[in-house]
């Protein structure tokens, strides 16, 4: 079999022909290319066989030479970008009743999860799963270690869904702990500011009834998601943070970016807290695998930003202040929870 490459660094090409027969390896060189600057550096490997003549499959790219010196490679075979958070700090002793935070969509290809309001019990955010569908999710985590099968769970460490709005789907999930998972089928749309609340109400000293709560951009108005009954705990909204999260493993090389702003907690005593501080940290593939993950301040908003092989990146730790708005979301009117067997 013969097969003609062609090898294509920045501006610079060069083709080869690469001859072969059945399962047998063959290499094949390019020659040099000259890398003037450090930074990320695109190869474009591609076939110039005629159209439906095979052209082999890939093994490797093998790189040698000076340039290579402390080049840094991801060389697993799941080719996501890293996640990205942004932590908020809650004043001392305070009894969290509720977390209000608005996201955007900036840039958002398929296998993308923009996480507003999260705390130590779930998240809930917005996702995108295809080309044609886009989710509303609120999820809330079972009790115990459990991290796979909500099978293996038992009946005192399951949280129980108390409630969910219309068109709502919910269920169990898995893989990542165990819980109650919800979600709407919803195509929010890139760039338009998407508003998020959940609420704590301890039942007993063991017990929490966690809601989320959206606002619908057509409705005008706010609905529930899903409202869950947690059992081991008894407290309030605590751990507080946002993310962004790029759960596919194939195309981590788009940019995923959105904006997290007017963040405020909302006290048992019915006061608002706005928190306009927030500090960046990221999972392990942004640890040595992928250094394109960033956290800052546009447009009076904080920013999460990864993938895309951005040039540069944030620190793990690095905090950062936006501008307070000193507008409380006083006006929320949130809905009654209605009866699980009501007509959804």
């Amino acid at each position: 079999m013969e097969t003609k490459l062609r090898l294509t660094l920045g501006s610079e090409s060069k083709e080869v022909t690469a001859k072969g027969a059945g399962a047998e390896l063959v290499t094949v060189s390019f020659g040099s290319f000259e890398i003037v600057n450090a930074g990320y550096h695109r190869f474009t490997l591609q076939s110039l066989n005629a159209e439906g003549k095979p052209a082999g499959d890939i093994d490797a790219l093998v790189l040698d030479g000076a340039a290579t010196k402390d080049a840094q490679f991801n060389l697993k075979s799941r080719r996501n970008a890293a996640s990205v958070h942004l932590s908020y700090p809650t004043p001392s002793g305070t009894n969290v009743e509720a977390f209000y935070c608005e996201a955007t969509g900036v840039e958002d290809p398929v296998a993308t999860y923009y996480m507003a309001c999260g705390w130590h019990r779930g998240y809930f955010g917005m996702q995108v799963n295809s080309t044609t569908e886009r989710r509303i999710i609120f999820s809330v985590w079972d009790s115990g270690n459990e991290g796979v099968s909500r099978s293996k769970v038992g009946a005192e460490d399951r949280v129980v869904l108390m409630a969910r709005g219309e068109g709502v789907d919910a269920g169990d999930f898995g893989n990542e702990g165990t819980g109650g998972h919800s979600h709407l089928v919803y195509n929010w749309k890139t760039g338009e500011k998407q508003r998020f609340i959940v609420t704590a109400k301890p039942t007993d000293a063991t017990h929490t009834i966690y809601s989320g709560y959206w606002f619908h951009p057509e409705k005008k108005k706010w609905m529930i998601i899903s409202s869950w009954k947690a059992p081991k705990d008894g407290s309030w909204l605590r751990g507080l943070y946002s993310f962004s999260e790029n759960f596919g493993g194939d195309n981590g090389h788009l940019q995923r970016k959105a904006l997290f702003g007017n963040q405020w907690i909302r006290t048992d005593g019915g006061v608002w807290i706005e928190e306009t501080t927030a500090k960046f940290s990221h999972d392990p593939t942004g640890r040595a695998d992928r250094f394109d993950r960033f956290m800052g301040v546009e447009n009076g908003q904080f920013f999460l930003s990864n993938g895309g092989f951005v040039p540069g990146f944030t620190a793990y730790g690095d905090k950062f202040e936006r501008p307070a708005t000193g507008k409380a979301p006083v006006d929320i009117q949130l809905p009654e929870l209605p009866k699980l067997n009501a007509k959804l």
